[in-house]
């Protein structure tokens, strides 16, 4: 059996391959099926599971967040250093994702609308989320040194200040809940309608179609599952959790399954706290299901690897969860873009399921190919560089 300390980043790439393999299949379906197909009860349930690789992926950037910061705090680095070095990674991912816009609107030169490079897709809100986690816990840190400096003397309080993870997660959670309860609002009333459209659409992806639109991620709510990430990370680096991590990651599940049970309630009422009510793209309800979702599916992933099949020889999920920034990048312009593999919006099931297929086994090359290659491109170089051998 691996040692404990492989588990953390191996169930973190697993379920990051989950949501590669999700991302695919709803992406693929959603693109190829066409007529009859799409109107049945399957690719309802595809679409279905298309609301959950967005928030696996901001939900492990908020767990691997914390990771990260933690391990900075452990050697010593000051909080404007640990700042500085993950608003720098935020903001690269931001420029990734603002790459990347511009990267499919040259190919799709002629039929592609300007206001395309200007989109708040997944990358951008992944690097702004890294962005305000950043901020956050820079604001947390200097609190917890200042009251450290300054503040009572009292053994609670110094217990409190000397390990400042707590006060990390608890304010990680505070602003998921802030997130979540303000997007309704965000989304009609206070609709910041006085701000450029393109700046507005980080705040509620209205893009430039006078309303929000569904197909963004912008800050509110999709930020919210990051810093929900970010407080179970710092739940998972504390001493207790540490030394009792099964039992940890199994109260996960069991807390999962009761917020998705505590959120059906909440919706069922038939009185409801916003005037605007949209269940499935602003309502704090649905959010809450979608957390506890992660929640169980975390503490499922984590009993697969540790006791389950998860980690015998090859995982093919593992392997795209490593690289799962590429394999979404690449694997876009096969499926949405010019150059689909299939036509778009005319095959069956049985068509399309294949294509999905075909995508998978290519993004898994690709990732195997990426690891093997890693590092070794001035390897490569010098190789080309060297003078062919005398016969």
């Amino acid at each position: 059996m691996p040692s404990p300390s492989s588990f953390r980043l191996a169930y973190i790439d697993w379920m990051r391959g989950l949501a590669c393999v999700l991302m695919f299949q709803t992406h693929c379906y959603d693109s190829w099926l066409g007529g009859v197909a799409r109107k049945s009860t399957f690719f309802m349930w595809s679409q279905l599971g298309g609301t959950l690789p967005a928030p696996l992926f901001l939900f492990l950037a908020g767990i691997s967040f914390a990771l990260v910061t933690d391990k900075l705090r452990r050697k010593g680095l000051a909080r404007n250093q640990i700042a500085r070095i993950t608003i720098r990674r935020g903001a690269e991912i931001l420029a990734l994702g603002l790459l990347f816009r511009l990267q499919e609107f040259l190919i799709a030169w002629g039929w592609a609308p300007w206001s395309d490079l200007l989109r708040v897709d997944i990358l951008n809100i992944i690097g702004v989320s890294l962005m305000l986690m950043g901020a956050v816990c820079w604001l947390v840190l200097s609190v917890a040194d200042r009251l450290r400096k300054n503040g009572p003397s009292s053994d609670a309080s110094q217990a409190g200040e000397s390990n400042p993870r707590l006060a990390l997660g608890m304010t990680a959670l505070a602003v998921a809940a802030m997130i979540s309860f303000a997007t309704p609002l965000l989304w009609t009333s206070w609709s910041p309608r006085w701000l450029p459209w393109p700046v507005e659409s980080y705040i509620n992806g209205v893009h430039n179609l006078g309303q929000p639109q569904s197909w963004l991620f912008p800050i509110f709510p999709w930020a919210g599952f990051a810093f929900v990430g970010l407080a179970v990370g710092f739940l998972l680096l504390s001493d207790g959790a540490r030394q009792r991590q099964a039992a940890i990651f199994a109260l996960a599940g069991i807390g999962g399954i009761a917020l998705i049970y505590l959120a059906r309630s909440l919706d069922a009422r038939p009185r409801q706290l916003y005037g605007t009510y949209d269940f499935w793209h602003t309502s704090p309800d649905f959010f809450l299901i979608r957390v506890g979702l992660l929640l169980t599916i975390l503490s499922a992933v984590y009993a697969w690897c540790r006791w389950g099949a998860g980690q015998w020889g090859f995982s093919p999920l593992m392997q795209l969860g490593q690289t799962s920034l590429l394999v979404y990048w690449v694997h876009i312009e096969f499926v949405y873009g010019r150059f689909s593999i299939l036509p778009k919006r005319a095959q069956d099931i049985r068509a399309a399921s294949f294509g999905l297929l075909t995508i998978f086994l290519a993004m898994l090359l690709l990732s195997l190919l990426r690891v093997k290659l890693k590092g070794r491109g001035a390897e490569v170089l010098a190789w080309l560089r060297m003078p062919a051998k005398a016969g």
